[in-house]
C-alpha cells in the first residue's frame, strides 16, 4: 500500500472515530434546550445593554422562561413592541414599557468651562480622568472625549463644543453610555417632559464659579421658591424630586446661573 493511500485511510478513520465520539457525547451530555427561552430570546433586540437588570438578553430570556414574576416590560430598548411579543410567548398580559433617554448632567462647554491644561494623550475620557481629572478646571463634568458616543449603538451621542449631547430622537435608553462615563454624569430619565439640573459639581459655590459659569452654586433659590417642595440642595448641588415635581419651571426661572433647564425628552428636541 502506498504511503499516500495509507495517510488518506488513517485520516478518514480518525475523522469517523471523532464523529462517533462527538455524537455519543452530544446524546448523553447535551443540555436540554428550553424552547420557551429560545422563543423569548428571538423577541429581544440583542443590545445586551443590561438595562433590564440581567446579564444581557440571554440572561433576561432565561429568567423569563424559568422564573415566575419576572416582568415582561424590562427591555427599554425594545419598548412596547418587544414587551408585547414576550407577553404573547408567555401567554400573559402585556405591560407598557417606560421609555427612557439619557441625559448629560453638564453644561460646561468650551464657552462656560475653563481649562487648566492641554490634553494630548489617548482620546479617551477614562484615560483623561486618570491624568489630573481631565483638561478642564472642573473635574466633575463632561470630559468631552466621547467614551459615551463610542459605545452608543444608535449613534445618538455626539460631542459639540467640548461636551456630550444626546439626540433623544435616536436614544433608546439602553444605558451603555451611563456605564461608560467615568465621571458618572449621564443618567437615564423616563421619556417625559421635566426640568433637569445641568451640573454635577458638588463643590462650594465660590469654587464652582471660578471653574464654570454654568455650574450650580448651591444658593438654594430653586429650593426656596419651589411651590411643591420638589427641589433641595444636597452637598452644594440642586436635586429634583420627580415624584413631587410638576414641571412648573419656577426653579429654572430663579436659578442665577441657568444650571436648571427645561428638558423635553419626548424626542422633539436635543439638549
Amino acid at each position: 500500500m502506498s504511503p499516500v493511500l495509507l495517510a488518506i485511510i488513517s485520516v478518514t478513520a480518525i475523522g469517523l472515530i471523532c464523529a462517533v465520539v462527538l455524537a455519543v457525547a452530544s446524546h448523553f451530555m447535551g443540555v436540554p434546550v428550553n424552547e420557551k427561552e429560545v422563543a423569548i430570546r428571538e423577541c429581544l433586540p440583542g443590545a445586551n445593554c443590561g438595562a433590564c437588570g440581567f446579564t444581557g438578553c440571554d440572561g433576561y430570556a432565561k429568567a423569563l422562561a424559568e422564573k415566575e414574576g419576572i416582568k415582561t416590560n424590562l427591555c427599554v430598548p425594545g419598548a412596547d413592541a418587544v414587551a408585547k411579543k414576550i407577553a404573547d410567548v408567555l401567554g400573559v398580559e402585556s405591560e407598557d414599557v417606560i421609555e427612557q433617554v439619557a441625559f448629560v448632567h453638564c453644561a460646561g462647554d468650551c464657552y462656560n468651562h475653563k481649562q487648566k491644561h492641554i490634553y494630548e494623550g489617548i482620546s479617551s475620557c477614562r484615560a483623561a480622568q486618570m491624568l489630573y481629572g481631565g483638561k478642564g478646571m472642573c473635574s466633575h463634568g463632561c470630559l468631552g472625549l466621547g467614551d459615551c458616543a463610542s459605545v452608543c449603538p444608535q449613534d445618538a451621542i455626539c460631542i459639540e463644543n467640548g461636551i456630550a449631547h444626546v439626540d433623544t430622537r435616536k436614544c433608546v435608553g439602553c444605558g451603555l453610555c451611563a456605564k461608560a462615563c467615568p465621571n458618572h454624569i449621564i443618567e437615564l430619565f423616563p421619556d417625559v417632559t421635566r426640568v433637569v439640573v445641568t451640573c454635577s459639581n458638588r463643590e462650594k459655590g465660590a469654587s464652582v464659579r471660578k471653574k464654570c459659569s454654568a455650574g450650580c452654586i448651591g444658593c438654594g433659590l430653586c429650593a426656596r421658591n419651589c411651590p411643591q417642595g420638589a427641589v433641595s440642595v444636597v452637598n452644594n448641588l440642586a436635586v429634583i424630586d420627580y415624584e413631587k415635581c410638576i414641571g412648573c419651571g419656577v426653579c429654572r426661572e430663579k436659578c442665577p446661573t441657568h444650571a436648571i433647564r427645561f428638558a423635553d425628552f419626548s424626542g422633539r428636541h436635543r439638549f
